[in-house]
């Protein structure tokens, strides 16, 4: 339910995104480039770190939709499941737990995240770009987490699994194609 006394009270994200595409414009291209461009992650391993930064928000929305997107890029469903649970580490590729690690500290208490934490991403084999990226798609999560939350962005299993099959197939950038050039 959508708290935009404008739209519809079942509008999705994506429908806000069409009632304001000059912002909505620049962060889906952010996040075509963040999450399917070049990086060292992944794009699966790049949804996993968007769904578990969503999750440890308690976004219900962006954690559905970013979790199955990952499932349907590779990711496996118990991985997904177990990461907000005590048996985190039993499903996580060994590489990606120091990563996780990173991104749950800097998303629960940024000012505590120091160099050695850093170190622990760079020790698993992890490059600068690797960082940079698990740096900017927790940010960019928190946004989103912020944006869909504070406007009351709701979905039903039915459009969590549509929009996730959506981006896995098609990622960010098709979601531009539907955005109108003079809304707002």
């Amino acid at each position: 339910m959508s708290f935009l006394k404008s739209l519809p009270p079942d509008a999705g994200l994506l429908q806000i995104f069409q009632a304001f595409p000059k912002t909505a414009r620049p962060l889906l291209e952010y996040h075509e480039a963040l999450l399917r461009g070049e990086s060292p992650f992944s794009a699966g391993e790049r949804e996993l770190i968007a769904a578990y930064v969503s999750g440890l928000n308690n976004c219900n929305y962006c954690h559905a939709v970013h979790s199955q997107t990952a499932v349907a890029l590779g990711i496996r469903a118990n991985t997904i499941a177990s990461l907000l649970s005590k048996s985190q580490d039993e499903h996580v590729d060994l590489s990606m737990k120091p990563v996780l690690a990173f991104v749950r500290k800097l998303a629960l208490s940024p000012a505590s995240v120091t160099a050695a934490d850093a170190d622990e991403v760079f020790a698993a084999g992890w490059n600068d770009r690797a960082l940079h990226d698990a740096v900017a798609i927790c940010a960019l999560f928190n946004l989103m987490n912020r944006l869909v939350d504070g406007l009351g962005v709701k979905a039903n299993e039915a459009y969590v699994r549509m929009a996730a099959q959506r981006l896995a197939q098609d990622g960010y950038a098709k979601l531009l194609d539907l955005l109108s050039a003079d809304a707002e």
